[in-house]
């Protein structure tokens, strides 16, 4: 644990204090340790792999060099005896054929178990990567979830810190309030309407009874003859 509190005070010193058990920040440099030993790890991988090839390589090749030997060993006594050469000086250089076979040999043997050596730690340095490569996707997929998480969790904070500080009781009353206002604002609007009416309705009775009153027709003219009897 100190050692990842370490790592969290180089990824950010200036809130080391503060923000020591963010699990977000030491995901976050967990992953960029594990990444560095990834790319550690697939260095060294191929490192050991080129080793294995290489030494693979040299011990085939060493192999083949002794057979060729052995090969001219042979062909040297079947030259002696076809009488092609000396016999003891066929037998001396197959000798010394056979010796440079053996130690070429013990060459080529000894490579081999290198180069097996060698691919042996590759498959075990492989194994490691795969591991390493799985659970760095593992905790990448962990961190955004963690990271949404952490949003929607502040966000809710938030907007929760906000509703409590609501006066929820002194806002009921404030729409009672205006409620009642609007009441009787509505109602004084309906007495003005009916006032309204009833002088509308009073004329109307006035103007109807003068307008029954007015001649009409012969009466009117009868009306007029009398007037003008009057004026004479």
């Amino acid at each position: 644990m100190l050692k990842r509190f370490l790592k969290v005070g180089q990824s950010n010193i200036n809130s080391v204090i503060d923000q020591l058990e963010d699990p977000i920040k030491m995901t976050e440099q967990g992953i960029r340790d594990l990444k560095k030993d990834l790319n550690a790890a697939m260095e060294s991988l191929a490192q050991v792999k080129a080793m294995a090839m290489r030494t693979r390589k040299e011990a085939n090749a060493k192999q083949k060099l002794a057979e060729d030997y052995e090969n001219k060993a042979k062909q040297l006594l079947l030259n002696a005896s076809k009488g092609a050469m000396d016999t003891t000086e066929a037998e001396r250089l197959a000798t010394l054929a056979l010796e440079k076979q053996a130690e070429l040999a013990s060459e080529a043997k000894r490579l081999g178990d290198e180069a097996t050596g060698h691919e042996t730690m590759s498959a075990t340095i492989n194994t490691s990567v795969s591991k390493l490569r799985s659970t760095l996707t593992t905790y990448d997929n962990e961190l955004i979830t963690l990271k949404a998480r952490a949003k929607t969790a502040a966000s809710t904070k938030k907007i929760n810190a906000q509703l409590s500080t609501i006066d929820s009781s002194g806002t009921v009353a404030m729409l009672e309030r205006m409620k009642e206002r609007v009441e009787e604002e509505e109602s004084l609007a309906s007495a003005y309407g009916d006032i309204l009416d009833q002088t509308n309705t009073t004329d109307n009775e006035i103007d109807k009874a003068l307008a029954d009153k007015t001649p009409k027709g012969s009466a009117m003219l009868e009306d007029l003859k009398k007037r003008m009897d009057i004026e004479k």
